[in-house]
């Protein structure tokens, strides 16, 4: 059994970690929110325009394959299409908001949401590993990793701190009703 003060220990390292994970999710978040937001800011506008301009800003020759291949996917957008990325960048992080107020706040609900979601998207990453290990493909994969084996702990954990409390509840309900 851990003494008093380990046990504050532990548990203020593991609120600290949770806040981590939260403050992650929130990046997420906002990453994806503004995403969003470029699709929005490109709707009635043209896309190729746009594009060209940018690549012509950041000195890449258009003659490229992987420019051509930008100035195509622009080419292709349209005002539907343009909506419809930016309301599923807002669904998600939506989502990535709620679970990082979870967390945040130590909730199971935000701990299981976590879980789920993460572990959803580790065959996607593993995929993306199989095509061409690199180094930003390996870092995502890692903290995807991490954070859901770290929710798989925090929810292993509180499951048996709450078997041990029912198991014990009874039993001292009992001794204090004689």
């Amino acid at each position: 059994m851990l003494l008093p003060a380990t046990k504050i220990d532990l548990h203020r390292a593991q609120r600290n970690l949770l806040r981590a994970v939260a403050s992650f999710e929130f990046t997420k978040g906002i990453f994806v929110l503004s995403i969003g937001l470029c699709a929005l800011l490109l709707v009635h506008r043209d896309a190729w325009v746009i594009a060209e301009s940018l690549l012509a800003r950041l000195h890449i020759n258009t003659d490229r394959r992987s420019a051509q291949l930008f100035l195509d996917f622009a080419d292709r957008l349209t005002d539907a299409s343009l909506w419809a990325a930016a309301e599923l960048a807002f669904a998600y992080s939506l989502l990535r908001f709620v679970e990082a107020y979870g967390l945040w706040r130590q909730r199971t609900w935000a701990e299981w949401l976590a879980f789920v979601s993460g572990t959803l998207f580790l065959p996607l990453e593993i995929r993306g590993l199989m095509r061409g290990i690199t180094v930003p493909r390996s870092s995502v994969f890692a903290a995807n990793l991490g954070i859901v084996l770290y929710m798989f702990f925090l929810l292993r954990a509180g499951r048996r701190r709450r078997r041990e409390l029912q198991s014990i509840g009874p039993e001292t309900h009992d001794q204090s009703g004689k």
